[in-house]
């Protein structure tokens, strides 16, 4: 697997940071294995998620989910400005309470739009709440990292309920190839199956070779790549829990446990086990 492929590590529950950029250098295809959240402010560009390339306005909202293949592509003659949100998944759950997740907005987006657009005017002015949480974490005072933490937390369920209440519209006009993203639904339906090439050309009506080149084009990824770091990362999930990792390893689509554990290691720099003991510290 290609080292540009994973961006960013997470050392943090989250990370908030305000950036603006007079030009930007072009951006590869990418993932990260943690969520994110951008308001973009200002710029002039498209944003591509999983296949779908979504033109931007300011006030959008951009919800990446972790593992997620993203890139933006942006105009350099217009600076672009955004306030960015990373944020682990296992802290969103931490705060959940039965029904009620912060990641419910995740949930929305991969099932719906990517991006959505915040309207002006509304009780709870996320663009507002998002500045408040972004000057604080980066401040200094008593209990800040408390206080910013509070702030994230409040902002998450502002933004959740934003979405409930229809606060928030999703923005559909998306530009994507219908037979690839078939061909994404089908893969992340049957992830953990045997997936060989000559069933996925015959699923998407491509030849083999046309299909593999398209969708490397569309996602930046080959189908191996794709569907090993989405099988790895499901793994990862369930190495916080009690299920032996023998039985994650295959629950997971992998044959055999050496190439699970080898290609875990590529991705995450450490084994499944150590990987679960870290969870246990």
């Amino acid at each position: 697997m290609e080292e540009y492929e994973k961006k960013g590590y997470l050392l943090q529950d989250f990370r908030v940071f305000r950036l603006k950029d007079a030009a930007m250098k072009e951006i590869p295809f990418h993932y990260h294995d943690f969520h994110k959240i951008i308001l973009f402010m200002q710029g002039k560009g498209d944003y591509i998620i999983e296949g779908k390339s979504y033109p931007l306005k300011p006030r959008d909202i951009i919800f990446v989910s972790a593992g997620e293949i993203h890139r933006p592509i942006l105009s350099d003659t217009v600076p672009y400005e955004r306030i960015v949100i990373y944020m682990a998944p296992e802290f969103l759950q931490r705060y959940s309470r039965g029904d009620e997740s912060l990641s419910a907005c995740f949930r929305q987006a991969q099932t719906g739009s990517s991006v959505m657009h915040v309207m002006p005017g509304k009780n709870h002015d996320l663009l507002y709440h998002m500045e408040k949480l972004e000057r604080n974490a980066r401040s200094q005072g008593f209990a800040n990292g408390l206080y910013t933490e509070l702030l994230f937390i409040e902002f998450m369920i502002l933004l959740n309920r934003a979405l409930l209440d229809h606060e928030i519209e999703e923005f559909h006009e998306a530009d994507y190839n219908p037979k690839i993203q078939g061909l994404l639904q089908f893969i992340n339906e049957h992830l953990f199956e045997d997936l060989p090439i000559d069933v996925l050309a015959a699923k998407s009506y491509m030849s083999k070779h046309y299909m593999m080149r398209r969708f490397k084009a569309e996602t930046g990824y080959s189908i191996h790549q794709y569907i090993t770091s989405k099988r790895l990362l499901h793994a990862r999930s369930l190495l916080s829990g009690e299920t032996p990792v023998t039985r994650i390893c295959y629950d997971c689509g992998f044959h055999d446990y050496s190439t699970f554990s080898r290609a875990f290691r590529e991705m995450f720099h450490m084994t499944p086990k150590e990987y679960r003991e870290l969870q246990k510290e």
